[in-house]
């Protein structure tokens, strides 16, 4: 791999200019492609095998249309100088609803002036239009629409909201100003990293070139395969970390070649040659981790992971080709526009002392890494999984004052409404039983008059429950309603709350089978790489551990609520001002797994780059406390920077308004910030130096096996390193 990646970044060396236009036209192309020809965005929360899918596959099938997902919208009308029932405001609400029956695909506007249709303060009420026809895949733009139709209330100087209807899916995670937060806070640390101003441009320069390639690409794919709307956002914030870290490796390692004296063409070539390779295995090991993420159960999961996969990808591609042609490019002007006070310092600077001195002591230090990162993982045990709704939105959002009029006047319940769809055998009798089962559910406020379907061997009824949808109660009012058996009736139970109960019991039942996959399928590419079993043993391991940290972070913010609202996270009830910025806010249930999957790969990146080193140390002189002290110092600066930059692009997206992105950032910057310092810089070190020779020990028998891909490479030589390293046997070294 080495000799083939040096030729490689040889050759993009020499014909730069090519190189970097084809890069340009290629990125050019795939996103004005994706905005000429759209970027088609699936809401398939679909989860086939559950109870809640064959509920919604009995409505859709059996109820004729707009009962399916998307068919049904709600407007809350709320009347503040007096009840909906005087003359003046029932006027008005009636021309809405005459206004809303004559837009295109609606079927059926009930009035609220309906049984049930206005709360008992009768100052809240509740349209509810039923379409068919329609594009269901656009339900904020339908939504718009019928809200729009409602001016006659709003001048008669009611309040009109649309009643948010969605699925995690359908949310809608619009752009904002975090990318340009994150790319201007990593460009100051690549700034301080390098000390010149164009320097750090390369990086900034691919990375976005390389997330411009992947999103053009990613938006051309909808329309061929179902693409979340989670994955542009997942696939920036993956991207711009990946591809400013990756390149700045790669940038790193060519300076300091560039410094001892080589050509520029030739300090290119071994620096691909090198760190190419360390590049090419850790963004593989990203890759395993969001692909095992096909293996979850969940189709929106699965295709997030490979689609954000994507964005990897072109993060690899761009750094071993397009770095490698600007450095060619520019040649020694690479160290131009220097920044004062900022002048280049020695790469070991601080880190190599550091290492030295783990080295004297590696078990108190691996004693001390250990308590720190137990006490940091501890709150993980509060972590509190469930699901958001809208009462937890941004303040001002029609969706959350929506919720909140809804909350007041129907309940809290009315806000997740549980469908039960029962085959029937028999008469009338049966769905009247069943009605009156339902009802006698322990957290069951109130259920609907059973609707049959044309067929007659079905019916719906609606059950709304006391407790709000992020309520745990709500779930197991679900489960409650379909452990009940009555005779002459096939009884499922879906809607929101149904399905993100069944989406929470499929992640228990799958997240063991994930993560063994992750972790085996990563330490055999780190065998591979390094041909050393206890290192790719104890690599997988380590990064479990800042997983530890990540999850304990997760649970301090949102589960304890030690700054939720800091965050920017709005209390859904109002109360003292200790109380609207601490909070619990629950972590949804599928979280936990994409977020394993993404640091799992992420942490790896920096134990890759860390091995490459010390194994190149190792190599030399064969010392294995002086390798690892040496490992350390060589990497020690650029792993920090690399960090930061991670922490500070994904700290950005904290100020997402949607809840996911902020769960995100916090899990993502926190595990970056523990990984790179206190497990990189301590605990890896302490224990390779623990283990002393048995860090490269590898079986003769695994040896003839396993295959030749030198990652490490070699950058002091004219040739990469030899066909195979030095293999440590029970006997001594060969």
């Amino acid at each position: 791999m080495s000799r083939f990646l040096g030729r490689l970044g040889g050759w993009c060396a020499r014909h730069g200019r090519l190189v970097l236009a084809l890069w340009v036209i290629a990125a050019a192309a795939l996103m004005g492609g994706s905005i000429v020809l759209g970027s088609p965005v699936s809401n398939d929360a679909s989860i086939p095998g559950t109870d809640a899918q064959r509920a919604h596959d009995l409505m859709r099938d059996g109820f004729g249309p707009g009962y399916d997902q998307g068919g049904t919208v709600q407007l809350v009308i709320y009347s503040p100088h007096g009840p909906l029932t005087d003359d003046g405001p029932k006027r008005a609400v009636e021309r809405t609803v005459a206004d809303l029956r004559a837009l295109p695909h609606v079927v059926q506007v009930d009035s609220p002036y309906r049984r049930g249709g206005v709360a008992s303060n009768l100052r809240i009420g509740l349209i509810a239009v039923r379409m068919a026809g329609h594009d269901g895949t656009k339900l904020a733009e339908n939504t718009q629409a019928l809200s729009a139709a409602a001016e006659p209330a709003r001048r008669a100087g009611l309040e009109v909201v649309p009643a948010d209807s969605s699925t995690p899916a359908d949310k809608e995670i619009k752009t904002g100003p975090s990318e340009i937060i994150g790319v201007v806070c990593a460009l100051l640390v690549l700034i301080f990293a390098f000390g010149t101003l164009t320097a750090a441009l390369v990086p900034i320069f691919t990375a976005l070139v390389s997330v411009a390639s992947g999103l053009g690409m990613i938006g051309l794919l909808g329309h061929v395969v179902d693409v979340p709307k989670q994955a542009g956002i997942m696939a920036t914030m993956i991207g711009l970390g990946v591809g400013i870290d990756y390149a700045l490796f790669l940038l790193s390692r060519h300076r300091r070649l560039l410094a001892s004296g080589l050509p520029v063409q030739e300090a290119v070539r071994r620096a691909v040659a090198s760190s190419g390779g360390a590049v090419v295995f850790a963004g593989g090991t990203v890759i395993i981790a969001l692909s095992a993420l096909m293996l979850g159960g969940f189709p929106l999961l699965r295709t997030l992971g490979w689609i954000t996969g994507i964005s990897v990808v072109s993060a690899v591609l761009t750094s071993v080709t397009l770095v490698p042609a600007l450095l060619g490019l520019l040649g020694h002007r690479v160290n131009a526009l220097k920044v004062p006070f900022l002048g280049r310092r020695p790469e070991s600077s601080g880190w190599g002392g550091l290492g030295a001195w783990v080295a004297r002591r590696p078990w108190t230090v691996l004693l001390g890494s250990v308590l720190v990162l137990a006490t940091l993982a501890a709150p993980a045990l509060a972590l509190q999984l469930g699901s958001l709704d809208e009462g937890y939105g941004a303040k001002g959002e029609p969706s959350r004052r929506a919720y909140e009029l809804m909350a007041t006047g129907f309940g809290p319940g009315s806000n997740g409404p549980l469908t039960v769809v029962a085959k029937v055998t028999g008469s009338e009798a049966v769905a009247d039983r069943l009605s009156g089962e339902i009802e006698a559910v322990d957290g069951v406020a109130h259920v609907s008059e059973p609707k049959w379907n044309e067929s007659g061997d079905a019916v719906l009824l609606q059950a709304v429950p006391e407790y709000a949808p992020s309520d745990p109660r709500a779930a197991e009012v679900v489960r409650e309603i379909r452990r009940l058996a009555v005779d002459g009736a096939e009884v499922h139970v879906g809607g929101e709350v149904a399905g993100l109960t069944d989406a929470a019991d499929r992640m228990a039942e799958r997240t063991p089978l994930v993560i063994g996959v992750v972790v085996l399928l990563s330490a055999l590419l780190l065998l591979f790489a390094f041909r050393a079993p206890i290192v790719a043993i104890k690599a997988a391991l380590m990064n479990l551990v800042s997983l530890g940290a990540a999850f304990g972070a997760l649970a301090l913010v949102f589960s304890i609520g030690l700054g939720s609202g800091l965050v920017g996270m709005d209390a859904p009830v109002d109360g003292s001002y200790l109380q609207t910025i601490f909070f619990s806010v629950p972590i949804e249930s599928y979280v936990p797994l994409m977020l394993f999957a993404v640091l799992f790969g992420l942490s790896m990146d920096y134990e890759v780059f860390l091995l490459t080193a010390v194994r190149q140390a190792y190599l030399k002189h064969g010392d294995n406390a002086r390798s690892v002290a040496e490992g350390l110092g060589s990497t020690g600066r650029v792993i920090t920077s690399a960090a930061l930059i991670m922490v500070a692009v994904f700290t950005a997206f904290i100020a997402y308004p949607d809840p996911m992105v902020k769960t995100f950032g916090v899990g993502l910057a926190a595990a970056i910030a523990v990984d790179a310092t206190i497990i990189r810089g301590f605990l890896v070190p302490a224990t390779m130096v623990l283990l002393g020779r048995w860090n490269w020990w590898c079986p003769r028998w695994l040896d003839r096996l396993l295959p030749n891909l030198s990652v490490e490479g070699h950058e002091d030589e004219d040739s990469p390193a030899p066909a195979r390293p030095p293999l440590i046997v029970m006997s001594g070294r060969r």
